[in-house]
């Protein structure tokens, strides 16, 4: 472990970071949102992080932004409503909100999310209330997650550093320093750390065409993932696939990047046909609660056992979601030859964790990646194998030495992922 940096040191690495974080904002701005001239911007933020905020406004109405409005969010405030406020609350959406997300989603505003949670923050918490609460959001909240979900809406989630995440992720560091070396992270992981982002995203978006294609040209019938630590499953493909990855484009052509940093090529599998045992490769940060070395074991696309070595409780509440929220929607492939993976860093974020490991996702699966989808109602999905569900939860499980075989209706095996990579890596 190197030298503890003095303040005076933090100071002059976060003066020399000031550009750069610039640089970022309009990233997120132009390729992560896409904001065109006269669109209403979004934003919602934490409230810890609002000089990065305030960044982001200005940068959206240099590039012509009609209006921003922003939406900010704080740890403490919420686990103060879940520890005095009765579950009976969390089962609807307060009127007030309700109208203004899905209004300003029906009037076509861009969304973007900048993430900044303590890992931690709702530990004790009963996990029924988070549970409900995004049960409610996705059910009340139609036009808003439809708006995201059938690509009416551009929208683009991204990470900015809060003290109690940052020690989280750097717990042998000073407050101050650890702030700053989380800085550092999201941005080099971000693509982000360079003089020209928006040059380093349009190389990175190139290198996703190659996997698709190859995927997408082979239509394999089903996928089989195999490695040390138990993972012994298969996961069918749906008639009509397509494999995503990089940016994408709403239903009139815009081209936006969904996740800031991101390193998938994914798709939704047939909702009915997923078997055998998956083994978590790293831990999973939902709704405040840490779960850790978790299994789940598939029966005909449904999770029939699972358990944990901390956090079945959250798992319970997941899957208890709705009566879709024990099935996939979403299969995501990522070698280990990533940024984030090589970082070696633990984000103990989602965003950042899922895009160092092949994972699977709990709950609704993708128009976009099934053909003509954003042309067919949630039930016309479903009937295709698209899960439908009120939840989406990605877990990681690609560990070191996993390999994945493709099989073909004919029953051809061709390898996709050797030992943690790509085939052709």
């Amino acid at each position: 472990m190197p030298l503890p940096m003095t303040h005076e040191e933090c100071a002059a690495g976060m003066r020399r970071l000031r550009p750069h974080i610039a640089r970022y904002a309009k990233l997120l701005v132009q390729q992560g949102v896409a904001l065109q001239p006269g669109q209403e911007l979004v934003l919602e933020c934490p409230l810890e992080r609002a000089d990065f905020g305030r960044e982001i406004v200005r940068c959206a109405y240099a590039c012509g932004a009609g209006h921003v409005t922003v939406i900010w969010d704080d740890d403490e405030t919420r686990r103060l409503e879940y520890e005095n406020v009765d579950l009976s609350y969390f089962e609807h959406v307060p009127s007030w909100k309700r109208e203004q997300l899905n209004s300003l989603a029906e009037a076509g505003a861009a969304f973007l999310f900048i993430e900044g949670q303590d890992p931690e923050a709702f530990k004790g918490i009963d996990p029924a209330k988070p549970a409900m609460a995004s049960r409610a959001s996705h059910t009340e909240l139609k036009a808003f997650h439809d708006g995201m979900d059938f690509g009416r809406n551009t929208w683009c989630i991204a990470g900015a550093p809060i003290v109690s995440w940052a020690t989280k992720v750097f717990p042998d560091y000073s407050e101050e320093e650890a702030l700053y070396r989380l800085w550092e992270a999201i941005l080099e992981t971000s693509r982000a750390a360079g003089d020209d982002p928006q040059g380093e995203w349009e190389t990175h978006n190139a290198a996703f065409e190659k996997n698709k294609r190859f995927l997408n040209a082979h239509h394999f019938d089903r996928l089989h993932y195999q490695s040390s630590n138990g993972t012994d499953f298969t996961l069918g493909m749906t008639d009509h696939h397509i494999w995503e990855g990089g940016a994408a484009r709403t239903t009139s052509g815009i081209a936006y990047f969904p996740n800031i940093p991101t390193e998938e090529i994914f798709t939704s599998p047939d909702r009915m046909r997923a078997d055998g045992v998956v083994h978590s490769a790293l831990p999973l940060v939902h709704a405040g609660s840490v779960v850790r070395d978790f299994w789940f074991r598939f029966e005909g696309g449904k999770v029939v056992d699972y358990d944990a070595a901390q956090g079945k409780d959250v798992l319970k509440h997941i899957l208890e979601t709705d009566e879709n929220a024990c099935r996939l929607g979403e299969c995501a492939l990522i070698s280990k030859n990533t940024p984030i993976r090589e970082s070696g860093i633990l984000f103990y974020d989602t965003l950042y964790d899922e895009n160092a490991s092949c994972h699977l996702a709990l709950g609704i699966g993708f128009p976009d990646c099934y053909e003509s989808g954003y042309g067919m109602t949630g039930e016309e999905l479903e009937r295709h194998g698209v899960n439908q569900s009120h939840t989406h939860v990605d877990f990681m499980i690609g560990a070191e030495d996993m390999d994945i075989t493709g099989i073909t209706a004919d029953g051809d095996e061709v390898p996709i992922f050797v030992n943690g990579q790509w085939a052709w890596e």
